[in-house]
């Protein structure tokens, strides 16, 4: 592991309002699958070469939560929505960058902007580039949706020795009727029983997050215990 600069950082609080939040940041030049999943088994995210995770002293709301692959078990509902997109393609390669990729982004996020409030800030291809494309290194992927000829979906993941790491999903919001975000999840899930991996590496769940708290609908899960240093052992529960 190359550590080339390592840095903590405070601002306003992404997840919940009138809070400030301290993030611990160490940026990796070159980093191996086994390094990634110490990393992330103790509660950092990846973002290009970009390790990060909250260390707020006052304040442990966001818990590093991950879905036990092989105790999950599809609803008749989850199973519905596979059905319902099974004319839709997906190719797995490594993580890339086109106009396509760019204007899809764009489209999303605004969106997300007049559907739930989210901060807009057009992306750059450099920036792109830097927060999904660079730092993949012999594990990061990513999956395109596709229907017909349209690319209609773009989910970064990482594929680590013990599970997947999601990291970004973004779509085309006029096909919403598939039900996207729930897909790329259910097929990394199917994914993961098929390559023997044991969980899906979800991110934080903040229980008054809209956008995160959702990811406690997907049982088993568990959830880490405080942010363990890289010589500790982590614990889940």
């Amino acid at each position: 592991m190359d550590i080339l600069k390592e840095f903590r950082a405070s601002d306003k609080c992404s997840y919940l309002p009138g809070k400030n939040q301290t993030t611990h940041y160490k940026i990796i030049s070159e980093c191996s699958a086994a390094d990634c999943q110490e990393l992330i088994e103790r509660g950092y995210r990846r973002f290009g070469k970009m390790y990060f995770r909250p260390i707020c002293p006052a304040c442990d709301e966001c818990k590093s939560i991950k879905i036990d692959v092989d105790n999950f078990e599809f609803s008749a509902s989850q199973r519905r929505v596979l059905k319902k997109a099974s004319n839709i393609k997906s190719y797995i390669q490594r993580p890339s960058i086109s106009k396509k990729h760019l204007e899809l982004f764009e489209k999303y996020h605004l969106f997300m902007k007049e559907k739930k409030g989210w901060d807009y800030t057009p992306v750059s291809a450099q920036n792109y580039y830097s927060s999904f494309v660079d730092g993949h290194n012999s594990f990061g992927y990513e999956v395109l949706y596709y229907l017909d000829d349209t690319l209609i979906g773009v989910d970064l993941i990482d594929i680590l020795d013990e599970g997947v790491s999601s990291i970004y999903f973004y779509y085309d919001p006029d096909y919403m009727n598939y039900s996207l975000g729930k897909l790329s999840l259910y097929n990394q899930i199917i994914f993961a029983k098929r390559s023997k991996k044991k969980w899906i590496y979800l991110g934080y769940y903040v229980k008054e997050c809209p956008s995160l708290s959702y990811k406690s609908h997907y049982k088993p899960y568990l959830t880490l215990d405080g942010r363990p240093a890289i010589y500790e052992q982590p614990l889940w529960f």
